[in-house]
């Protein structure tokens, strides 16, 4: 290691202890003093790490976690980036908070953002991509979901050799603009049956010769067993396959893998997704189906993922939303609720929420009108937009407003039901989470 990777990375180091001692936070600081003292530090501290990349629009955070929790089942301590911190200088910082590892193989499983995976990839090489889905999220960001394939298609080009385990059950990836070996994860838990996706779903024409594409089966969305009528485009061979759904509540689920049974401690089929590609990734690597048992079976919720907070003796389940599909599939997930519950809406409009907020208008809150559903409160930037989307739903007589988060936390301690459901966009929940801690439902560093 040359004298200037030395030094940057005590330096980030030491300014990393000062920060997380006196002010409770690491930030990507550290990494960006780091890179001052030597541009190529990034490059000297990940060289003998196997990297693993998550990307896609939904579910990054839940599967990263649940891979790292497979791996350290074998391989002790894994580096990841919790925060999401996913630029140069926070990986930086994500490597310099590494705990030390004898283990003769090392893994960092980092979470990359779709815009941000070629800058990425243009610094560290990645051994192995998962790609969850790609869905219409954050039109100002993104653009089209063909735009969000080309960015990380891109980002993968950058490291040739790299495996993609990819959702084989999404069209989108078997598109062929990747250059790298692929393997595919998906479902065969249903009899087949000629059908087509519901209408206003994205994604469902075929690349090559523009027809819309038939299902055998589907799962949610535009994802099942695909073909084209008109040509040969069809759903690659799976690799990885889910053959049964045994049970799924709205707190958990267990399934069939490859002969063998899982169960995850959270709700809802798309979580169960996330829970397939982690199986794959630790099949890639040979890893026993207990030790993925384990991994899987751990009961530590994901921030903002189906994350329960006690409020006033209320369970509240935090459920981030932001887009349409991800909108869809919580409520389906709320739907298997089999007791009363109150609903609260929190829509904000900041940057990493997505400016615009006509994707509301694509959520099926419909669907919820005829469950035991007390009272609704909506709040949050623009409570004007999800008051109305609410007053359309047909949810009027039961509707609350509130302006301030201060207030929201009372009117949620207060609610009829024991149970509520809190939909949330990312700034809002944090917003709503900073006033727990306030008012003391949250403790220490949660």
């Amino acid at each position: 290691m040359s004298l200037s990777s030395k030094l940057a990375i005590a330096a980030g180091k030491s300014s990393q202890w000062f920060l997380k001692t006196f002010t409770k936070g690491g930030s990507s600081l550290p990494g960006k003093i780091a890179l001052t003292i030597d541009p190529n530090v990034l490059q000297e501290m990940a060289k003998n790490y196997e990297i693993i990349v998550v990307t896609g629009t939904n579910g990054k955070t839940l599967t990263t976690a649940l891979i790292v929790n497979i791996l350290k089942q074998q391989y002790g301590d894994i580096v990841t980036n919790p925060t999401g911190a996913n630029l140069q200088q926070g990986i930086v910082a994500t490597f310099l908070s590494a705990k030390k590892n004898n283990q003769t193989k090392k893994f960092a499983v980092l979470e990359i953002d779709e815009a941000t995976l070629s800058k990425v990839t243009k610094f560290i090489t990645p051994d192995l991509f998962v790609f969850t889905n790609i869905f219409r999220d954050q039109l100002d960001r993104y653009g089209e979901i063909y735009t969000t394939y080309k960015l990380i298609a891109d980002g993968a080009k950058n490291a040739p050799e790299a495996m993609i385990i990819a959702n084989g059950d999404s069209p989108i990836f078997n598109y062929g603009a990747t250059v790298n070996p692929c393997q595919y994860f998906g479902f065969n838990h249903l009899p087949l049956a000629d059908t087509m996706a519901s209408p206003n779903t994205d994604g469902v024409l075929c690349p090559h010769c523009h027809n819309i594409l038939h299902y055998k089966m589907i799962t949610y969305a535009n994802q099942g067993d695909y073909y084209c009528p008109n040509c040969d485009f069809h759903r690659p061979h799976l690799t990885y396959t889910l053959s049964d759904l045994v049970e799924v509540t709205e707190n958990s689920s267990k399934f069939i893998i490859d002969n063998e049974q899982y169960e995850i401690k959270i709700g809802g089929m798309y979580n169960i997704y996330n829970a397939l590609a982690a199986v794959a990734v630790g099949q890639y690597y040979h890893i026993s189906p207990d030790k993925i048992r384990q991994g899987l079976a751990y009961d530590e919720r994901v921030f903002g993922r189906q994350e329960i907070i006690d409020i006033n003796g209320k369970n509240c389940n935090i459920m981030l939303v932001k887009n349409p599909v991800g909108l869809n599939q919580v409520i389906e997930t709320v739907k298997l609720s089999k007791e009363p519950f109150g609903l609260v809406c929190i829509l904000n409009d900041n940057y990493a929420d997505g400016i615009d907020v006509s994707w509301i208008w694509d959520g099926n809150y419909e669907d919820l009108i005829d469950y035991p559903i007390s009272e609704v409160i909506t709040a949050g930037q623009r409570i004007k937009d999800i008051t109305l989307r609410m007053k359309v739903a047909g949810f009027e007589d039961r509707l609350t407003q509130q302006e301030n988060f201060d207030q929201l936390v009372d009117t949620i301690a207060n609610m009829e039901n024991k149970k509520v459901y809190i939909l949330a966009t990312y700034t809002a929940m944090l917003a709503l989470r900073k006033e727990l801690k306030n008012k003391g439902y949250l403790k220490g560093g949660q």
